[in-house]
């Protein structure tokens, strides 16, 4: 079907939605929501943890400091699910999490103590569930084709009979009918309205299909060849599926939000209950994978009176959100990156690309391995999107007498290169608009990349012009001709391709056989990129308050690859290449007897700095790695790298070995004693890395957000790790205790500590963190190891100073800070971690971070000072344990 946003309404009437929050609750008055969240905190919702539980946490987060909580998608999901973002009812709130009236109870609750409410929503697809009925616009759709009032959802083609692609079945289906495993019947099939139906359905298995009006006389075979879907083999999908999905699931369908008709259905609960002051904001789903999505921005925000809003938009490298988008920013990709970035010495980075050199016999930079990587993608699991766009293309030019001698063959080899050429997730031009001179360099650039890929062959070289051409919307073949609803469609198509060519080509399958250093293979990350510079950082928050700033920072979601506890253990490594590598070598002796044949060095490299950054920390309060989960996420890790084993053809000798290395490991007894001393002698680097990075994205330009869990150390990995259950009780108490005014009892305490005051911070003085009046001033130290900037409000005097230290084991190899100082600016400054206070003026680095590696400091006297009692430290000094490194050596 023909994906033509040029007839969108753009001149669409929808007025703001009514901000009423009149209601009266049973909990007391409602207090003021401020529009434009101090910070977030997100919760996963599911049903084990229900918008009542959510509600019950409010008082703690409301102590800890959080200005609005932030809720993984709320509409009904498929059933079972734990994320959400399957949805199949976009008429009512989850019935797993309590539905509609607990969505507001959480409200209320949040609204009494000050919070608001942000809701994720997924404009992009909805879920094939099965049973299919769970998703009645499918549903009807699949039975009724073209005549369903939900025939223009989906982006499929309802040309005629056999439409839409339903691949489910374990064998071919000549041979799934030969055996009967294809049933006709009836069932009772829930409508809108409460009321079940009697209909005549197929059955395979647990899959229930809809038989079309008409049919049902029909034996089953021309029954089967008579509906508006294809039943099919499940290998058949990669190569001939024909609706637009999510990335390469073929149970996510893509819907068609940029039809006006579409967009008013699928927000209206949501639109309607941010209108009766339940919801307050929203955090946008791969907007990347819409038609248009600043189109869908705009009407969003004519529908939601201009709420806040920020989108999972990943960033590449210098990338940055287009101007013209309406909405606060980014979920914050590009801050995790850099601040993250900050506790890295590239300096490392030659230490260990030899130690994976030598470990791999791989010599390649990772540009060749995401090359392959994307390569292997688009030519297995995305080949349905490539015929697709090559059968465009080719019908283009065959309608066109000057294009006609294009030949298919060409048209997809050159697809398949500028695709596999794109160095981020799309470029954005809209049909019937001129290309904006950066959108288009885009895709010139990814052009000039995939002509060395082509080579000099005058009639590729022409049909690589000709392509770039269709997808910037120029004029090309026939005079005059640039619009028709083909043309209009390759550039949304294209645009909508690149985006799962990127991200499984790149994070879904590079970052996992590349195990230089892990702690890079992140979400909006760069392998090759190992270590920012403090000025980059610097330069990056003043973009922000300059552009947007009130976009989301982050550290960790519900979509990075590990926690930032766990990324921020591993920054020593940058520190250290050479301990690292004889540690490794130590830990091969240890496991020689568990190491199959089969074993390759990438998965080796990873597990041990799995196992290095997840080993237990004492003081953190994190649960230990154990057999299950580490078992789990290596089972991930092998067939996402898809060099050995898939999710579709497993290698069962391949991962029995790796599984057998991973679980001999845990339970190794020199292993614990090689991995216990490498965390002791590290442990004073790692907790510079973990509280200096939280510090730096609490207190730098942006709404911070916090995922559940990482107030306190958390050693999560890749989901569904990271959704495993939160003892929020036992962060309430310890953050009860230490307010009452005991002290920190090691590293989990500091950083709840830390983010309690900086939180509480925010949420007492908006006015220096939030807007364009809040100002970002870096401060000079004499010294790189430590990175300072203060906030302001205009070109008032500032009145908090953030201070961290980076790259500790260095610092300690010179002796300490010795005589290296800051400039304070003058008055008298209090840390709200420590309590100590400090004059201004040049100030010993030595003295003000003694008991911590970071300060936050607030002027002394003034209503800056955060409410809350300063509790007495426990806390060690970088240099002991460094000390006792160094008498080891």
């Amino acid at each position: 079907m023909s994906t033509d946003p040029g007839h969108r309404a753009s001149t669409r009437e929808r007025g703001p939605a009514p901000r009423s929050r009149e209601a009266a609750t049973t909990t007391g008055a409602l207090r003021a929501v401020r529009p434009v969240p101090t910070s977030t905190y997100r919760l996963q919702l599911h049903a084990g943890f229900t918008a009542d539980d959510a509600a019950e946490l409010i008082p703690y987060l409301a102590r800890l400091g959080v200005g609005h909580v932030f809720c993984s998608p709320v509409l009904q999901a498929s059933p079972g699910s734990t994320h959400g973002y399957d949805v199949v009812d976009h008429t009512r709130i989850s019935e797993e999490i309590g539905g509609e009236e607990a969505l507001r109870r959480l409200a209320d609750t949040a609204h009494v103590h000050g919070m608001g409410l942000i809701v994720d929503v997924v404009p992009n697809h909805m879920a094939i569930p099965t049973p299919i009925w769970h998703n009645r616009a499918l549903w009807s759709v699949l039975r009724d084709g073209p005549d369903s009032p939900f025939a223009d959802w989906f982006d499929i083609d309802l040309a005629g009979e056999r439409s839409v692609l339903i691949p489910v079945l374990g064998r071919p289906i000549g041979a799934v009918l030969a055996d009967g495993e294809i049933t006709m019947g009836t069932a009772g099939i829930p409508q809108a309205d409460g009321s079940v139906r009697e209909e005549t359905v197929v059955r395979y298995y647990d899959h229930v299909l809809p038989v079309a009006a008409g049919t049902e006389h029909l034996g089953l075979a021309d029954l089967l060849d008579r509906q508006w879907y294809r039943l099919a083999y499940w290998k058949v999908s990669d190569e001939e599926l024909n609706y637009r999905r999510f990335f390469d699931v073929d149970t996510l369908a893509a819907v068609r939000v940029e039809l006006p008709s579409v967009f008013d259905a699928t927000h209206a609960t949501l639109l309607r209950l941010q209108g009766e002051g339940v919801i307050d904001g929203y955090r946008i789903d791969h907007p990347d994978g819409l038609a248009d999505p600043r189109g869908y921005l705009r009407d969003l925000e004519r529908a939601t009176g201009g709420a806040w809003t920020v989108v999972e938009k990943i960033l590449e490298g210098e990338e940055h959100l287009p101007g013209d988008f309406p909405c606060a920013g980014t979920t914050g990709y590009d801050a995790l990156w850099r601040v993250a970035g900050l506790f890295h010495d590239p300096h490392g980075a030659l230490g260990l690309t030899h130690l994976w050199q030598r470990r791999t016999d791989d010599l390649r930079p990772f540009e060749e391995v995401a090359e392959e990587s994307t390569d292997l993608i688009i030519s297995t699991s995305l080949w349905a999107e490539i015929e697709r766009l090559t059968t465009l293309i080719h019908r283009i030019c065959q309608e066109d007498i000057r294009l006609r001698d294009t030949t298919r063959r060409n048209i997809q080899k050159v697809v398949v290169a500028l695709l596999g050429s794109m160095d981020r997730y799309r470029a954005y031009i809209v049909p019937g608009e001129p290309a904006p001179g950066g959108e288009r360099a885009v895709i010139e650039q990814a052009a000039a990349r995939a002509r060395m890929r082509l080579g000099e062959d005058e009639d590729v070289v022409a049909t690589l012009e000709l392509v770039v051409a269709l997808v910037c919307g120029d004029e090309v073949g026939s005079a005059g001709r640039t619009r028709s609803a083909d043309r209009d469609e390759v550039v949304v198509r294209f645009a909508q391709t690149c985006g799962p060519v990127h991200a499984k080509g790149l994070e879904d399958t590079a970052f996992y056989r590349y195990s230089r250093f892990v702690a890079v293979n992140e979400v909006g990350s760069d392998p090759d990129r190992i270590g920012v510079e403090p000025d980059e950082l610097h330069d990056h928050a003043q973009y922000m308050l300059r552009t947007r700033p009130d976009a989301m920072t982050t550290l960790s979601t519900h979509d990075t690859k590990r926690s930032e506890d766990v990324r921020a253990r591993l920054a020593v490594l940058t520190e250290q290449p050479l301990e690292w590598a004889l540690l490794v070598q130590d830990l091969d002796r240890a496991t020689a007897s568990l190491r199959g044949d089969r074993v390759d060095g990438a998965i080796e490299l990873l597990l041990w700095q799995i196992l290095a950054a997840c080993w237990e920390l004492p003081g953190s309060g994190a649960a230990p790695l154990d057999a299950e989960r580490l078992e789990g996420y290596l089972l991930k890790a092998m067939r996402e790298a898809k060099s050995h084993t898939t999710w579709t053809e497993q290698d069962a000798e391949y991962e029995r070995q790796v599984l057998e290395l991973g679980r001999g490991a845990l339970e190794n007894e020199e292993v614990a004693r090689i991995l216990t001393d490498w965390t002791r002698r590290t442990a004073a680097v790692q907790r510079t890395a973990i509280l200096g990075q939280k510090l730096v994205q609490l207190t730098m330009p942006g709404v911070p957000d916090v995922y559940q869990g990482n107030e306190t150390v958390d050693l999560s990995l890749v989901d569904p790790d990271n959704r495993r259950e939160v003892d929020h009780a036992a962060h309430a108490a310890r953050l009860a205790r230490m307010i009452e005014g005991a002290g920190p009892e090691g590293i989990g305490d500091e950083k709840l500590w830390l983010t309690h005051r900086a939180l509480v911070l925010r949420r007492d003085r908006p006015d220096l963190f939030q807007g364009r009046e809040a100002t970002y001033r870096p401060l000079p130290t004499t010294t790189g190891h430590a990175v300072a900037f203060g906030r302001a409000v205009g070109e008032e005097q500032v009145e908090v100073i953030t201070v961290v230290t980076r790259l500790a084991h260095g610092l300690s190899q010179r002796g300490g800070w010795g005589e290296n100082w800051i400039a304070l600016p003058e008055g008298r400054w209090r840390d709200t971690l420590s309590g100590a206070e400090h004059e201004g003026g040049m100030v010993a680095l030595d003295a003000l971070l003694r008991d911590w590696p970071v300060a936050l400091l607030v002027r002394a006297g003034s209503h800056t000072t955060p409410t809350g009692a300063i509790p007495a430290l426990d806390a060690r000094t970088l240099h002991d344990t460094e000390d006792d490194e160094q008498e080891q050596r």
